[in-house]
C-alpha cells in the first residue's frame, strides 16, 4: 500500500490524556482474515480523509463473543465478554463504530446487561454520518452508471432495523441501485450468520450463499455491495460458483466509498 494510514491504538491515547471521537472495533474477521482486512483498510483510509480522531484497542482488543454464543456456549461468551468490558470500561470509551454487524449487534444488544453500554454504530451508519456532516464528499465518477445491488446483512437489517444507512451511502456514488426480489425486511440470509461460517452446510438442494447469489444476480449487477466481512465471503463465493467473478465484484460498502 503506497500511502501510510494511521491508525493510533487507544494506549497511546491514553498516554497522552486524550479520548478518541470514535473506538474502532475491528473485529475477528477484519483483523485475520486476509479479504476482511481490505475491508478494515477501506475504512480506515475513510477515517483519515475525514479527519477523524479515532483509535482501536490493537491486541487488547478480543473476540466479542458473539460466534460462541450463537453456538450455545453461552459459557465462553460471557469470559469473552467480560474481558472486552473491562478493557472498554478501563478507557472509559463511550462511542464504538465497527465494520461487523455480529460486532455491532454484540455490543449494542448484548453487551449492558454484562456491564458494557457504549453507543454502537455500525460502519455504514457512520459513513452517513460524516457525508452529513460535511467531512467526507465524493469525487469523481468511479461508479456513475454502474447497477450495484445491496445484500442486506443479517444483524444490521432484520435484527437492528438499519436499512437506510447503507443505501443513503450508496447513492452517494451516483450509481444505479436495484434491489433484489427479496430485500430490506424479506432479505434472504447470506449463510454465514449464527456460527455457520464454520460449519459444513446440511443436507439439501442448494448452499444458502448459492440461493441468495441467485436473488442477486437476477438484478444484472455490475457490483454486488455488502456492508458485512462474513456476507462477503459467501457472495463471493456464491459469484465464484457461477462462475461470474470477471464480471461481477463483491464489494464492501466502505471499499466503494474509499475507491470513490
Amino acid at each position: 500500500m503506497s500511502e501510510q494510514l494511521k491508525v493510533p491504538t487507544m494506549a497511546e491515547f491514553m498516554a497522552e490524556g486524550k479520548q478518541p471521537e470514535i473506538l474502532f472495533w475491528v473485529g475477528s474477521a477484519g483483523s485475520y482474515d486476509d479479504r476482511a482486512k481490505k475491508i478494515t483498510k477501506a475504512f480506515v483510509k475513510i477515517l483519515n480523509k475525514a479527519k477523524v480522531d479515532f483509535a482501536v484497542l490493537g491486541t487488547e482488543e478480543s473476540n466479542t463473543g458473539d460466534l460462541a454464543k450463537r453456538a450455545g456456549n453461552e459459557f465462553l461468551f460471557q469470559m469473552q465478554a467480560m474481558m472486552n468490558i473491562e478493557v472498554l470500561n478501563a478507557y472509559d470509551i463511550k462511542r464504538i463504530v465497527t465494520c461487523d454487524p455480529h460486532s455491532y449487534n454484540c455490543l449494542k444488544n448484548e453487551y449492558p446487561s454484562l456491564g458494557g453500554k457504549y453507543e454502537v454504530i455500525h460502519h455504514t451508519q457512520y459513513i452517513k454520518e460524516l457525508f452529513n456532516n460535511g467531512r467526507l464528499a465524493v469525487t469523481g465518477d468511479t461508479y456513475k452508471g454502474k447497477r450495484i445491488t445491496f445484500h442486506d446483512p443479517c444483524y444490521l437489517g432484520r435484527a437492528n432495523s438499519e436499512y437506510d444507512a447503507p443505501r443513503d451511502v450508496l447513492k452517494k456514488t451516483n450509481a444505479n441501485l436495484v434491489e433484489m426480489k427479496r430485500h430490506k425486511s424479506t432479505a434472504l440470509c447470506c449463510g454465514a450468520g449464527g456460527a455457520q461460517m464454520f460449519k459444513e452446510p446440511e443436507k439439501g438442494d442448494m448452499d444458502i450463499n448459492i440461493l441468495r447469489t441467485q436473488d442477486a444476480l437476477e438484478t444484472q449487477p455490475d457490483i454486488i455491495a455488502t456492508g458485512c466481512p462474513y456476507c462477503n465471503t459467501m457472495m463471493s463465493d456464491g459469484v465464484k460458483f457461477n462462475e461470474k467473478e470477471e464480471s461481477i465484484k463483491v464489494l464492501d460498502i466502505a471499499e466503494l466509498i474509499a475507491n470513490s
